[in-house]
């Protein structure tokens, strides 16, 4: 089975704080990313070169998720990008028309491959971004968080005392 590292994922959304988010989960899966702030600039970078995934948003300045896709299904080189869209708007009318054509070009198989709902959970996001690419993730997912924040809540009053000091060592 291929490795995380071996694949690129280009992110797209025009929120920095999700592209931020969404871009650091990849890259602590391994995942080699890169990002485009909307699907302007998302087109200029598969043009410079083609990712072996897409994640997107559709509701973007210049052009939206939705506009970027019609342009990748006509371009024989880039019709099989596996897109998973992630948004906000599944669920409210702001793009009710553009999720309910996402929604029947992914019952008939086409693109996307997944649509997820923000707020996503990085286990997710890897998880369907591996499955996707049939990789294994590399580095430390955010499953490790998951893992970490449980060790924690488990741990007794004494451990946690140690944790608490090492952390003030470090800060100082």
């Amino acid at each position: 089975m291929a490795q995380a590292s071996e694949k690129t994922v280009l992110v797209v959304d025009d929120e920095p704080d999700v592209r931020d988010f969404i871009a650091t989960c990849l890259e602590d899966a391994g995942f080699q990313v890169k990002t485009a702030v909307d699907g302007v600039d998302a087109l200029e970078k598969i043009e410079a070169s083609i990712p072996d995934l897409m994640t997107l948003d559709m509701v973007m300045p210049r052009r939206s998720g939705l506009s970027l896709m019609r342009k990748l299904r006509k371009n024989d080189k880039w019709k099989e990008i596996p897109v998973i869209v992630i948004t906000a708007h599944a669920q409210d009318e702001f793009a009710s028309e553009d999720v309910k054509e996402l929604l029947v070009a992914f019952e008939a198989k086409q693109q996307p491959r997944h649509i997820m709902e923000k707020p996503i959970t990085p286990p997710k996001l890897i998880d369907a971004v591996s499955e996707i690419l049939e990789v294994s993730p590399d580095g430390e997912t955010a499953g490790g968080k998951d893992n970490l924040l449980q060790a924690i809540k488990q741990a007794d009053a004494a451990t946690l005392q140690q944790i608490q000091s090492l952390l003030a060592k470090e800060k100082g």
